[in-house]
């Protein structure tokens, strides 16, 4: 049963009739949804997207946007996110951790940046 249905059901008994509602969701590729994001039927995420946590999509997200709010709104391109983002790593302690991994995660590199965090964060 999926969650709908019990609305679908409430509405059929209340006027007598056979309801049904159904559609699909089209996520394409490299596309990051956020923790308790609903996408409701017949949206269609694009490419390189970002949908924040909480997120409520009731419409198509082009591609290389970054959606949040109830319902979800443009915040900001990929691309503005991206630059805003690398102009805070700039600014870390550790950045020069960060720019000497190799890819998004190198294992050898991980406890010493988790190091540098917990000593920049919690001081005492």
């Amino acid at each position: 049963m999926f969650a709908h249905d019990g609305v679908i059901n409430m509405l059929g008994e209340a006027y007598g009739l056979k309801l049904d509602a159904v559609g699909k969701i089209d996520i394409k590729d490299n596309v990051f949804i956020g923790h308790n994001a609903i996408i409701m039927r017949n949206v269609t995420i694009g490419s390189n997207c970002v949908v924040a946590a909480g997120a409520l999509v009731t419409k198509d997200v082009p591609d290389g946007t970054v959606v949040g709010g109830i319902p979800a709104k443009k915040i900001c391109s990929t691309l503005e996110l991206v630059d805003r983002l690398g102009k805070e790593t700039n600014k870390l302690p550790w950045v020069e951790i960060i720019e000497s991994r190799k890819g998004g995660y190198d294992p050898s590199l991980e406890p010493l940046l988790y190091k540098k965090r917990i000593e920049h964060f919690f001081k005492d």
